[in-house]
């Protein structure tokens, strides 16, 4: 329960001169990566330093705690870490609200190689401004963002409560988010949010024929297949439709949607840019049915919901969608053929996956009546 603290009574105040040693206060850190150590993201370091993050608190985060007192820090988390590349820390912090109460609030710091975190911030902002705040009344939200610690070049948002989509997939009794999945995608997508980067067609194959060979490299035995999925996976590319642009996510999958109650928040949009809608959906039923092969054993598991969610899209999109959707579902799963390769828990789905898309792309033949 939480407990009324008067303001000047609060253990950091404004007023004090000095920011609190790690003697004054216990800081729990958890690191299980080693993140200090990594010399192409040398502000790791220091962010996970809790001197330096109660100085950044001070500094940057006074807003968030009421009155003359100042945030303070209690843990720090790493919580995800992708080497020489981004990583994601926790921190949970102690404030005093409006009405005088202390309470414990966790904030998400993000950083990324060779970028500063304002970048990230103005577009997080920009989704909140677009209607994507906690308190929508769709119930389809992002992240709030708070600002840039630019000691650490690292974006900071205030965490939300709920759990991964992924976590609930298989469950019968969410069938709704597929319709809800696809509302908060069309709504991103006509959300208007500027970006200068871009993302089409030739881009999606490009990072294909930049990664399937390597497969087939490593696994002498299958080099022929790749070249004939490759080579299929082209024509696919060639016969979808050019579309009208949009703003999309481009990593759209399970993973980034958060579910509280019927609360939606879509987090994650390092890769935001301009390009085909149908890519966020397909790229999403693509991760489902990899999730239903591996966990199921049966990639048609979770077909019901992969077909409510891209027919709630046409709906919402349009009829032109729908060819997208079902090659960008492909081009998804022949990705993953490569990805399956990286991970040992992995490995024993590779073949399938392989058929999976040769049976996928064998149906091209009939492109041209609409069956793909």
């Amino acid at each position: 329960m939480n407990a009324r603290i008067p303001g000047n009574d609060f253990p950091f105040c404004m007023e004090e001169s000095s920011i609190p040693t790690a003697e004054r206060f216990d800081v729990k850190v958890c690191d299980p990566f080693g993140v200090a150590c990594d010399k192409l993201m040398p502000t790791l370091m220091a962010a996970i330093d809790p001197v330096a993050v109660q100085k950044e608190l001070q500094k940057r985060l006074s807003h968030l705690s009421a009155g003359q007192t100042v945030p303070r820090l209690l843990e720090i988390r790493v919580v995800r870490y992708k080497p020489g590349r981004r990583c994601l820390v926790e921190y949970d912090i102690e404030c005093l609200n409006s009405e005088g109460f202390l309470e414990q609030v966790t904030l998400i710091g993000k950083v990324r190689v060779r970028r500063y975190g304002n970048a990230d911030t103005r577009l997080l902002k920009a989704f909140w401004m677009a209607g994507f705040q906690a308190d929508s009344e769709d119930e389809i939200a992002v992240p709030e963002a708070l600002g840039t610690l630019s000691a650490f070049q690292m974006c900071m948002q205030r965490k939300v409560p709920g759990c991964v989509t992924t976590a609930l997939l298989l469950n019968p009794e969410y069938k709704w988010l597929a319709i809800k999945i696809a509302e908060a995608a069309h709504k991103l997508h006509r959300s208007n949010v500027p970006t200068k980067r871009v993302h089409f067609m030739q881009d999606e194959l490009r990072i294909l024929h930049e990664h399937l060979p390597k497969v087939g490299r490593y696994h002498e035995h299958w080099s022929g297949r790749i070249r004939r999925i490759l080579d299929a996976a082209d024509c696919l590319g060639s016969a979808t439709p050019v579309p009208t642009v949009t703003g999309i996510h481009r990593d759209f999958y399970a993973d980034q949607v958060i579910v509280d109650n019927r609360r939606l928040t879509l987090i994650d949009f390092d890769l935001y840019c301009l390009g085909d809608p149908g890519l966020d959906i397909g790229n999403f039923i693509g991760h489902v049915t990899e999730q239903s092969l591996r966990t199921c054993g049966d990639p048609n598991k979770m077909r019901g919901f992969e077909e409510l969610m891209a027919e709630r899209f046409v709906a919402l999109s349009g009829e032109q969608v729908r060819i997208s959707i079902k090659s960008y579902t492909t081009l998804t799963l022949i990705r993953h053929i490569y990805l399956s390769t990286l991970f040992p828990e992995r490995h024993p789905f590779t073949t399938d996956l392989m058929e999976i898309c040769e049976e996928r792309l064998q149906i091209l033949k009939t492109f041209g009546s609409g069956i793909l």
